[in-house]
């Protein structure tokens, strides 16, 4: 694990542009194709606005980048909350994304059923070769979550890869998500944190002892590729500050 502390949260999203870029470049180079699972909120949609910008739009063959999603709320695709509608405004129209290489969850159906389609859908995918994104990219929820993996839901103790519906009954709705022995299986997995509102979760997911009931971003950690966090000074508020150089 390596965690990169910026100034501004300008230069943090700028850092992982260059990032996902680089790893997109090499995954293509390797594999032929770069297979990325996004994050949803308000963070991520400004690196997707900035990976679409004149600044970064040349520098992909986004004909080669394949699109799934880390988690999904249980709403239509045109509602206001989908992840997928957050993506396909920032990043997929501008980029002129064919839809035959974006993967949404298919939130028509009831949510477990959305869920174990969400897996057949993946595996799919991956049929020919290790059932492994090139990339995950995740944030940090106030609470210590990450994708749809909140404190307290039996997710966390999922020990195979799969996708896994989630009710959260304190806001009484249901999300999808990726559990965390299928993001662990990823090459690459970056969290996006920025914001003095993230240095308590931050602080509990990367310095306190290890509960994943309470702080469940502690589960995330790739197995054999690189877990990259990049943050800015704010959110590293309550961080050691011999942090940034590990």
């Amino acid at each position: 694990m390596n965690v990169n502390i910026f100034n501004t949260a300008d230069e943090v999203l700028t850092a992982l542009a260059d990032y996902f870029i680089k790893i997109g470049s090499e995954s293509i180079a390797a594999r032929g194709k770069f297979t990325v699972a996004l994050s949803g909120g308000s963070s991520p949609k400004k690196l997707y606005e900035l990976l679409a910008s004149t600044s970064y739009a040349d520098q992909l063959d986004w004909e080669k980048v394949f699109f799934f999603f880390g988690d999904e709320r249980n709403v239509p695709q045109d509602h206001k909350d989908s992840n997928y509608l957050m993506a396909k405004k920032a990043l997929f129209d501008p980029l002129l994304i064919s839809p035959v290489q974006i993967f949404p969850v298919d939130t028509t159906f009831e949510p477990a059923e959305a869920a174990s389609k969400y897996w057949e859908m993946i595996s799919a995918f991956f049929d020919d070769g290790e059932l492994s994104f090139d990339l995950v990219l995740l944030g940090l929820g106030d609470n210590s979550h990450t994708a749809s993996l909140f404190p307290h839901t039996p997710v966390l103790h999922d020990t195979t890869p799969g996708v896994k519906e989630v009710w959260l009954e304190d806001q009484q709705v249901w999300r999808i998500t990726l559990n965390a022995p299928l993001i662990n299986d990823a090459r690459y997995i970056a969290f996006l944190v920025y914001g003095e509102g993230k240095a308590e979760a931050l602080h509990h997911v990367l310095e306190d002892d290890e509960d994943i009931e309470e702080y469940p971003a502690q589960l995330i950690d790739s197995i054999s590729g690189e877990t990259e966090w990049f943050i800015d000074e704010p959110a590293a508020a309550n961080l050691p500050q011999e942090e940034d150089e590990e």
